[in-house]
């Protein structure tokens, strides 16, 4: 179960984009996750997954 609060949903996919997944794709595919979803709930609340740095911000 990933987090619900954006907030918190931030710091959960960025701590695993940095400690386990080299990509966004990689960990909602390994996780079985929604990108979709996960994306828009992010992007609502200003933030957006910058590729390069393989982080949300």
């Amino acid at each position: 179960m990933i987090p619900q609060n954006p907030d918190m949903l931030l710091s959960f996919i960025n701590m695993k984009l940095r400690d386990e997944f080299d990509s966004f794709s990689e960990l909602c595919d390994v996780l079985d996750l929604d990108r979709n979803e996960i994306e828009q709930k992010l992007a609502n609340a200003g933030y957006v997954y910058n590729e390069q740095l393989n982080q949300f911000k």
